[in-house]
């Protein structure tokens, strides 16, 4: 029998094979009762199997699965039902059933062989319709409703199964950024207030950061990371489970972290004449950047960029190209993390490269903050192309900057084109002897 002080749910050396592949090895988690617990990894990496073990769904190879103190497959299917709901990724639907008669499913392992719902299961139904913001629709068929209404009905009906643990397979999968937020928002209401424990499998580990207590990272079948959300978010662990680099920030309001990934540099790709040249680091915003990184990365050089506003397309465009980067949240004064990020970019630079952009005062800091390392490292200012609007929103201020920029040995180039004749200079002449400044004289 079960105790109250029993966790929810506890896996112990649980291993799963389908065939010769093992789907989980070895793995240990304990998730307490009224914690909200998120599994993450890449695709094949167990969650799902994670998931289904708890509900009896797959036979285990060795280990145990545990309810409330419990083994899983000692347990009635009607007294599992009891303590674990199951919200599905996708949940097939062939009838148009009632919204109302569909959550009253939920009802099912407490009620005993014949018998119907009393007029408390119906009331408690209607509740959850309201806590999923769908009473106004109980009457109505579930063919009738959007894809993200009925990922709410799913809920629901998970909700009027009152058990104390709920489990949920990527319950986001389908659903746009708004009822994301209003799907887990309401879970995470639910855990804290009825103490019911919750493990959802969630792609996105910025959303798994903002609603969960703790992540756990799965990668092949192995628990490799389980943690609070400021421990768990690491640069280092995105690259070494997903493949991929990415930037960790704080976000002021809520104080949580967050990672802005970027992909992997194009290993297969042909070197180009920067052959592994770097890092170039460039300046810009506004879009002034975006065709400076683009050809770069296309000649092989290893390209930094900053500090560039979240959103802006520069910054997709960095991202895209897994040029890591200084960034600042949209239409804010660059913070001192940002400058700090900054100054660390241009202190590792070989060259630096200042973008055409528009200097306003909230990102006039991106010249204060070169202006310093031009007599170290070769400097290139694109010039705007012949026609383009003013650049100057400071009163005078970033063109002064930018003359103390060329009076310290900045150089100026016409073009993309031009530049990259300049860098490819720069990095023959750096293979085979001393570096040339950047008017193209060697270093003495």
């Amino acid at each position: 029998m079960a105790t109250a002080a029993a966790p929810a749910l506890v896996y112990r050396a649980a291993s799963v094979r389908y065939g010769e592949r093992a789907a989980l090895q070895g793995v240990d988690l304990t998730v307490g009762p009224g914690e909200f617990v998120a599994v993450a990894g890449p695709n094949g990496s167990g969650k799902t199997t994670l998931l289904s073990a708890a509900l009896g769904f797959v036979p285990l190879a060795a280990g145990t699965v545990a309810l409330f103190g419990a083994e899983v497959g000692r347990m009635p299917y009607r007294e599992r039902a009891r303590r674990v709901a199951w919200v599905p990724q996708t949940e097939p639907v062939r009838e148009n059933v009632r919204l109302l008669d569909y959550v009253l499913h939920g009802r099912y392992p407490y009620l005993r062989f014949l018998e119907t719902e009393a007029p408390g299961d119906y009331a408690l139904a209607l509740d959850t319709l309201a806590a999923v913001g769908l009473a106004d629709r109980a009457g109505d068929g579930l063919l009738t409703l959007s894809g993200g209404e009925r990922q709410r009905a799913i809920l629901a009906r998970a909700f009027a199964q009152t058990t104390p643990l709920i489990l949920l397979d990527e319950p986001t999968a389908h659903l746009d950024i708004a009822h994301q937020l209003d799907v887990l928002a309401r879970v995470r209401e639910l855990s804290r207030q009825r103490s019911v424990a919750v493990v959802a499998a969630i792609h996105d580990l910025n959303l798994a950061a903002r609603f969960a207590d703790r992540i756990v990272v799965l990668s092949r079948g192995r628990r490799v990371a389980d943690g609070a959300p400021a421990d768990v978010l690491q640069t280092e662990l995105l690259e070494r489970v997903w493949g991929i680099t990415a930037e960790r920030h704080r976000d002021a309001r809520s104080g949580l972290p967050y990672l802005v990934p970027h992909r992997l540099s194009r290993r297969d790709a042909p070197p180009g004449p920067g052959r592994e040249f770097g890092p170039v680091h460039v300046v810009g915003g506004g879009g002034a950047a975006a065709p400076l990184l683009r050809a770069l990365v296309d000649d092989g050089y290893r390209v930094t960029a900053g500090v560039l506003p979240l959103l802006d397309s520069d910054t997709e465009a960095a991202e895209a190209l897994g040029v890591p980067a200084a960034v600042e949240a949209p239409f804010a004064p660059i913070g001192e993390e940002a400058r700090q990020r900054h100054r660390e970019l241009l202190a590792a630079a070989v060259a630096i490269v200042l973008a055409p952009f528009p200097v306003g005062p909230s990102n006039l800091a991106n010249l204060e903050e070169v202006l310093p390392f031009v007599g170290r490292s070769p400097t290139f200012c694109v010039e705007a192309p012949v026609g383009a609007g003013p650049r100057d929103y400071t009163g005078g201020r970033a063109t002064a900057l930018l003359g103390s920029i060329v009076s310290a040995g900045a150089r100026s180039v016409a073009s993309v084109e031009e530049l990259r004749a300049a860098l490819h200079a720069l990095a023959a002449s750096s293979s085979g002897g001393p570096r040339p400044a950047a008017g193209g004289a060697p270093a003495s």
